[in-house]
């Protein structure tokens, strides 16, 4: 992964070291005796042209090379032998030599700045030693001159920094942006996961904050729709009891006092099945707003409790019970004992007398597996896909219900971060697995 951190670290860190360095290196480059040497128009051929003269042609014409450059650029110049005597008599005053000599110790204070350069002859190989003495305020004027280089080159540093400030910029603002848009669409219920698909293809926090953000998006819609629908459904399940309680009213109203009695019955019934639908309906919601924390389940005795519960609640029919020794796992013992007591409930409802309703559990790696298992007619292939969804309730059951049972069950699995797996039994009949991990939302191991 490109980390954008490093990235912005490094762009920052580039712009100070150049903007520092050509600092540094233009102040010592506008300062050093080299580059003045090498720079100045008075200098940088003087020493060759100097000694090609005095060898060729004598003392007098070397004279006139130095006196014509002090007339051009105010330089005097003193030229030395090997030995440390002058060759000729220069342009530089022994008043001011003497002046200098007296200075030796602070050449800030002297008025000029000195430069010395060694000229050795390819033609006789002799070596001279020049001296050079500037004054200041030519010297500053040269400087000031001469900047254009300098200048031009800092200029072009600003303008790469400022375009690779701009590149940075935007590479930081542009994803901010789309993730700005992204929000506000997810405000407004109109996100769209492609939105983002070029950001979350990036290889740095960007990209993993958009596949992050798609991931969020697509389960924020996923509840809004199942909300929706819930409602929905709610409304048309709801509707139907009480249009019979409404219809029953309107019978007993117009009933004699015999009559009457004969309703309160049916009545009766029909708010109990009213009721127990808003019952089912409530522990749906409170699956998923139980913010408690989670604790540790014995899960051999919450299964041998829901056991006996259910053979009392329906003596008819024996659920045998296999479990091994000791089950214990992390959890919200509630929401486990509501999802196995549906099951019970369902595996009841289609269960033959007779036969055993069969409640197994096993650990399975990391993973506590509680299987309920019927002997009933099972389900159509087809319809296995859209069990656990709330009232969806399969085609052709006859058994009472309201399609809660499962979804209470899948929404229990999945806030322990495991799941609810449905499926008919090889053998006949149908069974419903609970796999719950040992610590709530850990990763399951497939």
């Amino acid at each position: 992964m490109r980390s954008l951190f490093w990235r912005i670290l490094a762009s920052f860190w580039l712009a100070i070291a150049l903007v520092a360095g050509l600092s540094i290196l233009l102040g010592h480059m506008l300062n050093q005796d080299a580059w003045i040497l090498s720079h100045h128009p008075g200098l940088n051929t003087l020493a060759e042209e100097w000694t090609q003269t005095y060898e060729a042609q004598g003392e007098e014409a070397a004279q006139n090379i130095l006196e014509q450059r002090k007339r051009q650029y105010h330089i005097d110049v003193q030229v030395l032998n090997e030995s440390g005597d002058p060759v000729v008599r220069g342009t530089f005053p022994r008043r001011a030599a003497a002046f200098e000599a007296r200075q030796n110790d602070d050449d800030h204070r002297l008025p000029w700045r000195r430069l010395t350069a060694e000229y050795t002859s390819e033609k006789t190989g002799n070596t001279y030693l020049l001296i050079y003495r500037i004054p200041h305020p030519e010297l500053d004027s040269w400087h000031r001159d001469s900047l254009l280089w300098p200048l031009s080159a800092l200029g072009i540093a600003l303008v790469v920094l400022t375009l690779f400030s701009l590149l940075v910029t935007l590479s930081i603002t542009r994803p901010l942006s789309r993730l700005r848009g992204a929000v506000h669409d997810l405000g407004q219920t109109t996100y769209q996961q492609n939105s983002l698909v070029k950001l979350a293809n990036r290889r740095d926090e960007f990209g993993v904050l958009a596949n992050d953000f798609n991931r969020m998006g697509a389960r924020l819609q996923s509840l809004i729709g199942s909300q929706r629908q819930l409602l929905r459904d709610v409304s048309h399940e709801l509707r139907s009891p009480l249009a019979r309680l409404r219809i029953a009213l309107a019978l007993a109203e117009r009933a004699n006092p015999e009559e009457r009695q004969k309703l309160w019955p049916r009545l009766t019934r029909e708010c109990d099945r009213l009721e127990a639908l808003i019952s089912e309906i409530l522990v749906l919601a409170r699956v998923d707003a139980d913010n408690a924390s989670a604790e540790e389940v014995d899960l051999n005795a919450l299964l041998s409790t829901l056991q006996k519960d259910a053979q009392l609640g329906s003596p008819d029919q024996t659920v045998r019970l296999e479990a091994e020794q000791p089950l214990n796992l992390k959890g919200w013992p509630t929401m486990i004992e509501r999802a196995v007591d549906n099951l019970l409930r369902n595996a009841q409802r289609f269960n033959p007398v007779g036969q055993p309703i069969e409640m197994q559990a096993a650990l399975q790696g990391e993973r506590i597996v509680v299987s309920v298992r019927d002997h009933g007619p099972g389900v159509e292939a087809g319809s296995l896909s859209q069990l656990g969804e709330p009232f969806y309730r399969a085609p052709g059951q006859t058994a009472a219900g309201h399609g809660l049972g499962l979804a209470i069950a899948r929404r229990a699995a999945e806030r322990h971060g495991g799941s609810l797996v449905l499926a008919n039994h090889p053998q006949g009949g149908f069974i419903a697995s609970l796999e719950l991990p040992l610590v709530p939302g850990a990763v399951v191991q497939p």
